[in-house]
């Protein structure tokens, strides 16, 4: 059998086409998945999607004309899956529920210390031979408070290189991680852990309840010199919010690797487009901002582990299993 995977980038084609390797043919296609390359898609039974694929109604539509039968994302989040239409169209719909919760909370760290050390400030003086000191003042971590929004797998993974910093640990979710509490976390409201953290680092899923989690009146609740940093989905900051305070000079630093304009953007080169996203635009010209392209989980361990998981969800719907992958059991429609 022959499966069509979207938005495969050039590192990652190799090591999904070994995966494959003598269990099926896979067709790799740069291009995203969306209601203009939806149609490519049609006569094959497996489609395989990455995280910034539209899979809105009319795209589930297309894909069941065309005789679709499995989506497998290559992601953790499905945010951008309307599963009621799967689920009435009788599509099965799996994603990867875990992998390497490493490589986000490390990245997420790398945010945080690059906006705290000044570091692409630094190193783009240094390439012009300006070795001044001037405006790269940073400041230890240790001793200081770190707040975890969400304390999960790469929650968790965080607090310990927090820990490890000699940071206090402050925490927010539904649920106390026995783990976090062991290194010397406190739970507390959000309230409390926006008031009183040095560094806040999101690691929440976008969900109804957590859309815009970090809007105007919690921006408000953050120190001036605090550092804010997400990692996890960009509707989670209400980001037109967010540049009203950075235009008051608020924050020491912001680390984004994830934006809620998102697709149609990032894994794309707009170098010689003009980007007509007037606050994304904006955002990029603060000094104390790092913006990144959604590249949290891209090392070779997470990717491999996604792929390895996608391999898993095309043999078990091949053979009929279920398992904690699947998001949408294939049955009769209406």
């Amino acid at each position: 059998m022959e499966i069509l995977a979207f938005g495969v980038q050039s590192d990652e084609k190799p090591l999904i086409e070994k995966a494959f390797a003598g269990k099926h043919e896979v067709r790799c296609l740069d291009v995203f998945l969306n209601r203009d390359t939806a149609p490519i898609a049609a006569g094959y039974e497996i489609v395989s999607t990455s995280v910034n694929a539209d899979l809105g109604g009319p795209v589930l539509q297309t894909l069941a004309a065309g005789g679709t039968q499995l989506i497998a994302q290559r992601s953790t989040g499905f945010n951008n899956i309307d599963l009621d239409v799967a689920e009435r169209l009788a599509l099965r719909v799996a994603r990867v529920s875990y992998y390497s919760p490493y490589s986000v909370a490390e990245f997420a760290w790398t945010l945080a210390m690059a906006a705290n050390r000044r570091v692409i400030r630094a190193a783009s003086r240094t390439r012009d031979f300006d070795f001044r000191l001037d405006g790269l003042l940073g400041r230890d971590m240790h001793g200081r408070t770190a707040g975890v929004i969400g304390t999960g797998k790469i929650g968790e993974a965080f607090t310990r290189i927090a820990h490890g910093f000699g940071m206090k640990l402050l925490g927010w979710d539904v649920a106390e991680n026995p783990a976090c509490v062991e290194l010397g976390m406190r739970y507390v409201d959000k309230e409390r852990l926006l008031a009183e953290a040095d560094l806040v680092s999101l690691h929440v899923p976008l969900l109804p309840a957590t859309q815009h989690l970090i809007d105007k009146d919690a921006l408000a609740l953050m120190k001036d010199d605090a550092i804010l940093v997400n990692s996890s989905r960009g509707g989670l900051i209400d980001t037109s919010a967010l540049v009203v305070e950075l235009r008051a000079g608020r924050f020491l630093g912001v680390g984004l690797d994830v934006y809620e304009a998102e697709a149609g953007l990032f894994f794309l080169d707009k170098s010689l487009e003009g980007v007509d996203d007037d606050t994304l635009a904006r955002l990029v010209t603060f000094p104390n901002v790092i913006v990144t392209s959604h590249q949290a989980y891209y090392t070779e361990d997470a990717v491999g582990q996604i792929i390895d998981a996608t391999v898993k969800n095309v043999d078990d719907y091949l053979a009929g299993r279920h398992s904690e992958n699947v998001l949408v059991p294939a049955r009769p429609g209406p």
